[in-house]
């Protein structure tokens, strides 16, 4: 009894150890059980070939920050990029057109081989919404995102930012899909590890319309867009710089 005792207290520290570390390093339960589309690469050959560019910068070009997403990271413009994102070390990781699954596959592809970033930020599945898919799997899509850089990129941290307005008016179905994406896939943020953020509001106007001066498909931006996200998200990323 004593060396069964005696063997029992060893093995329960382990047997503990063990099932935390299988614990999901997230905060978010699963946002659906449909069954997530598996991971490719997008098929369109400009998405391809932006990949290719992608994954030749982040290995080559000097960087700390990774801001993954698809065409709305991708279209930043040149200037404003250089006075708002390139003094944080921010490297281009978008490629337009991607869904969740393509940005998954990328993140097995390539977009994780060079430098471990000390910072990823991730805007990704408006399009998951635009192919109509329910807010739960678009959710589930930034969710599987999150796991797999959490796997792959343990010390990093993640600055996660809700989807940006999409569609004209308030009562626009994909308005309406984007703000329920966003209200699930913000109790994924720790507030340590995962940091939410939203700068799409000033996108607005007081009607809560979003006018062609800033997006004149109701999806991409101007560049007027662009400049009025920039100071949210310098202020956000000055804020996890400060907390490092």
């Amino acid at each position: 009894m004593h060396i069964g005792r005696l063997t029992l207290a060893f093995l329960i520290p382990f047997v503990a150890a063990a099932s935390a570390s299988a614990q999901p390093p997230l905060s978010c339960a699963p946002c659906t059980r449909e069954t997530l589309p598996a991971p490719e690469p997008h098929p369109h050959p400009y998405a391809q070939q932006r990949f290719a560019r992608v994954a030749a910068d982040i290995k080559t070009q000097p960087h700390r920050v990774l801001f993954l997403g698809d065409s709305l990271t991708e279209g930043w413009p040149p200037q404003l990029w250089q006075q708002h994102l390139a003094p944080f070390g921010v490297v281009n990781a978008g490629v337009a057109g991607d869904s969740t699954e393509n940005l998954r596959w990328r993140l097995d592809h390539g977009d994780l081989d060079g430098p471990a970033p000390e910072t990823v930020i991730l805007l990704i599945s408006t399009n998951d919404i635009g192919q109509n898919r329910a807010p739960e799997l678009a959710a589930e899509g930034v969710r599987a995102t999150l796991l797999k850089l959490r796997e792959r990129l343990t010390n990093a941290r993640i600055l996660l930012l809700g989807l940006l307005p999409r569609g004209e008016c308030p009562g626009d179905t994909y308005r309406v899909a984007a703000i329920a994406v966003n209200q699930l896939i913000r109790r994924c943020a720790d507030g340590k590890h995962i940091v939410y953020g939203e700068i799409g509001n000033t996108l607005l106007d007081g009607q809560g319309r979003l006018t062609q001066a800033v997006s004149p498909d109701a999806l991409h931006l101007t560049p007027e867009g662009y400049a009025r996200i920039a100071p949210q998200l310098d202020s956000l990323l000055d804020r996890m710089a400060a907390a490092r």
